[in-house]
């Protein structure tokens, strides 16, 4: 039952009617487990507490174990509570966790389960949702709630070696006189201080006299800096291949962050536009090269979530090759621009020369591009090298 007022309104009436002792004794009994109910269930309610314990980051291929915690605070015991978990279909079978119990008072249960990360992605956990009433049903049954929480799950990142491409930063293979990088005994000027910043860059002296912490600014001798442009456009990778093609572009534009700035310890960055989950819109991701680990952890999370976008979703997005224009005007001097992109366009041969006037090193990496690449193949005439990405196995570089 989940409303007895009715029954009680119903059974006051025949015992006025009828004056018989024994409706009036059921109807009082009725009224007081009721009411006993009610409040022994709203008591209960506010001394529960749940918490969901889990480690929020993880790899392919790795699973993530999920603590569930129900505790009893009060001095009441809960007849029964029925907790409901809503998973993601790409990381359970069923898709939600549910379990039903008793709590003596101050009791406390912890149950487990596992989420296995097969996928790169942006992952809601919950929203949690556990349920309550009296044993014999006879209030409403209360309802609450845990707020959900995300798993982002990392790309793929293999050794350059695995994908075809040379051991070095592709840098390494284009005409450059010497590494650029910032000499310290030129100090130019100060900056207000960013994430990431080495202390020895700070400016003590600056920073007592302004308050503000500040760093020093060095003059740049040459700076050995990469930038990763990766296409996310649906159409610009072939319709019977979308997704495994464009889930390639992103492995291997993690797999050469990974390689600049771990292996080489030089610095990288990425541009791209894509559809973020997150802001459940089309985003313009920029992230200026930087050396440090954290870039690198930077560079992931956008690389879980990002998506591909359509022409639907597009809006007033620039295409892929005006994206990348408009955005090289932000590029360190001296840069190598890395362009990972699925289709041979003429309006990508003409962002190549664009690229290549305005000085960068330019690298193109076609993942599986169609059978015929003339306009990436005229590139190799202005100074362009091309790379060809088909499999994660046994990538062929050309």
């Amino acid at each position: 039952m989940t409303n007895i007022v009715p029954l009680l309104i119903a059974l006051f009436v025949i015992a006025s009617l009828l004056r018989m002792d024994k409706f009036f004794y059921l109807l009082y009994l009725l009224a007081a487990v009721y009411a006993l109910g009610q409040l022994w269930t709203k008591r209960a309610m506010r001394q529960l507490r749940t918490e969901r314990r889990l480690v929020n980051r993880a790899f392919p291929g790795e699973t993530i174990q999920v603590t569930l915690r129900v505790r009893n605070q009060g001095w009441l015991p809960v007849p029964w509570v029925e907790m409901h978990d809503s998973l993601p279909v790409e990381m359970a079978s069923p898709p939600f966790y549910r379990r039903v119990l008793s709590l003596a008072p101050h009791a406390e249960h912890r149950f487990q389960y596992t989420l296995t990360c097969d996928r790169r992605g942006y992952y809601p956990i919950g929203p949690m949702i556990w349920r309550t009433g009296d044993l014999l049903g006879m209030t409403p049954v209360l309802v609450g709630q845990q707020q959900p929480e995300t798993i982002i799950v990392y790309p793929r990142v293999l050794p350059l070696s695995r994908l075809g491409l040379p051991t070095h930063s592709p840098l390494a293979l284009l005409p450059a006189p010497m590494p650029l990088f910032e000499d310290p005994s030129r100090v130019i000027g100060v900056r207000r201080y960013e994430r990431g910043d080495s202390p020895r860059r700070i400016h003590w002296r600056a920073t007592a006299r302004t308050g503000e912490l500040l760093v020093k600014r060095y003059q740049p001798a040459i700076a050995r800096d990469t930038v990763i442009c990766l296409d996310l456009y649906r159409d610009d990778y072939a319709m019977q291949r979308t997704y495994v093609a464009s889930e390639l572009a992103i492995v291997t534009a993690a797999s050469l962050a990974h390689h600049i700035i771990v292996q080489e310890r030089l610095g990288a960055g990425l541009f791209t536009q894509a559809y973020d989950p997150l802001q459940d819109d089309v985003v313009a991701f920029s992230l200026p090269p930087r050396h440090e680990r954290g870039q690198l952890m930077e560079i992931l999370e956008v690389l879980a979530r990002a998506q591909l976008y359509d022409a639907a979703q597009a809006g007033d997005t620039p295409s892929f090759d005006e994206y990348v224009r408009r955005a090289s005007v932000s590029f360190p001097w001296g840069s190598t621009i890395l362009l990972v992109t699925g289709r041979d366009v003429p309006a990508l041969y003409d962002t190549l020369v664009f690229l290549r006037r305005r000085g960068f090193p330019v690298v193109l990496l076609l993942v599986m591009p169609p059978p015929e690449t003339k306009h990436a193949s005229a590139a190799q005439e202005i100074g362009v090298r091309i790379f060809r990405i088909w499999r994660e196995e046994d990538a062929e570089a050309l």
